[in-house]
């Protein structure tokens, strides 16, 4: 896997990817469980071979983040899986040692040099590194950062990891989850943030918290799911954060994942951003499609196509 990746210009922004853990040979079925036969048959002609391999019916995925420099400010989107955790729900995951924190050295930024954190959700692949395990306890990462994120979903998941209970969470307007997201990572990669005050709960509802970007809803893949917007110069990026896990979900947005939470609102919101990011001709960076994890969305006479950057 390469760990000096390209570096996108958005306006006076760059985006540079920081590669955690590839994903190769997953098994279509176990990621889209309402996955019929003909989905791949159909659309698999239009999936590149670095995420489809047809030979074997298998997908490729990927686990990394993004560095954003913009008006001096070193920021990191959304922080993977992390060192060393203890993660029950998720044991392929847990107690890795990965030199994330090297690939980033490489893209040219220190622990101390990131200025913020965006997190798009609170999910175990979202938030691990957050903290690191130091002198017997979770510290932050990035101290001198301020992790931004959802107020809702701090709510959420920490009423389900037995702090303070959320009775009003989740909202009715989502409908009943078919699943709740891993209670073990919360204690381990979010409180110490909470405790250390270096969070800052937002609303997500589209306003910008720095110039040029802001959270734009897109809940159900989790209950408050965001997708971050930035602009700069007239031009656009989105970052997805997980309302899409491969380039399939663009042909058939009707296909969950099955770590989605919210089927119903999680449907809405791929069908909301893909006519978006088509409308607005966004750049749009992806937290697990494979190869490059950038591309554009443009329609077709059936709906929308993918195309890597």
């Amino acid at each position: 896997m390469q760990h000096l990746n390209k570096t996108y210009q958005i306006g006076s922004a760059t985006v540079t990817r920081i590669d955690e853990i590839p994903l190769p040979n997953v098994v279509p079925s176990l990621l889209y469980p309402d996955l019929d036969a003909g989905a791949l048959e159909q659309y698999g002609r239009f999936l590149t071979n670095g995420s489809y391999d047809l030979n074997a019916g298998t997908l490729t995925e990927s686990i990394h983040t993004w560095l954003v420099r913009l008006s001096g400010y070193n920021i990191l989107i959304d922080t993977a899986v992390g060192n060393g955790k203890t993660l029950p729900a998720t044991p392929q995951f847990a107690h890795l040692d990965l030199p994330y924190l090297d690939r980033l050295l490489a893209a040219g930024v220190q622990p101390e040099e990131v200025d913020f954190v965006l997190m798009t959700h609170v999910h175990t692949d979202h938030v691990g590194w957050n903290t690191r395990y130091q002198d017997g306890s979770w510290v932050p990462t990035f101290p001198k950062a301020k992790y931004i994120f959802s107020r809702v979903e701090q709510r959420y998941n920490a009423s389900l990891s037995g702090h303070k209970p959320a009775p009003d969470l989740p909202p009715a307007t989502l409908g009943k989850p078919v699943r709740q997201p891993a209670s073990d990572m919360y204690d381990q990669s979010v409180a110490p943030i909470i405790e250390s005050g270096l969070a800052e709960l937002i609303d997500v509802d589209g306003a910008e918290f720095l110039d040029g970007i802001s959270f734009s809803p897109t809940p159900g893949h989790s209950v408050d799911h965001a997708s971050i917007r930035l602009r700069s110069h007239g031009q656009e990026a989105l970052f997805w954060g997980d309302v899409m896990h491969h380039p399939l979900q663009v042909y058939r947005p009707d296909l969950r994942s099955v770590y989605c939470e919210f089927p119903g609102a999680s449907r809405a919101s791929r069908e909301w951003i893909l006519a978006y990011a088509s409308e607005n001709n966004a750049l749009c960076f992806t937290s697990h499609f494979a190869e490059n994890s950038a591309g554009y969305v443009s329609r077709r006479t059936d709906g929308f196509q993918w195309q890597f950057a």
